[in-house]
């Protein structure tokens, strides 16, 4: 008899499932402004019409030549030939402005239950 041969179906299921899953860190994520224009009420879409870094590259890959100079030049860049490497720059400068828009929070550990004593004995070490 001839053996029988098993799918490969099911676990091409499980992975598929898998690759739709999304994790939550279950964080509050709360940003403090950092510029004066994040007071005011300022939250960044105004440069580049988005905060996410896949859309922004969707963006730039839908772009000619022509058009991503001149983004380039409106976002304070020098534009050069190579798209490659200017695409590069483009991506690297989006990130430091999402970067300046979400800085995290600090947060006081103010324990209750350091004492003085407590406290100096911790700071012998500096």
């Amino acid at each position: 008899m001839a053996a029988k041969k098993k799918s490969a179906r099911k676990s091409a299921k499980k992975t598929t499932k898998m690759q739709n899953m999304t994790q939550a860190h279950g964080k509050v994520e709360e940003f403090e402004p950092s510029t004066l224009e994040q007071v005011w009420g300022s939250d960044g879409m105004d440069t580049y019409n988005t905060l996410d870094v896949s859309d922004y590259e969707t963006q730039l890959n839908g772009m000619a030549k022509v058009d991503m100079q001149a983004h380039a030049t409106k976002v304070g860049l020098i534009p050069i030939d190579n798209m490659d490497i200017l695409k590069g720059r483009l991506i690297k400068q989006f990130k430091n402005h999402v970067n300046t828009y979400r800085k995290p929070k600090i947060q006081k550990n103010n324990d209750p239950r350091l004492t003085k004593e407590l406290k100096n004995i911790l700071g012998e070490g500096k």
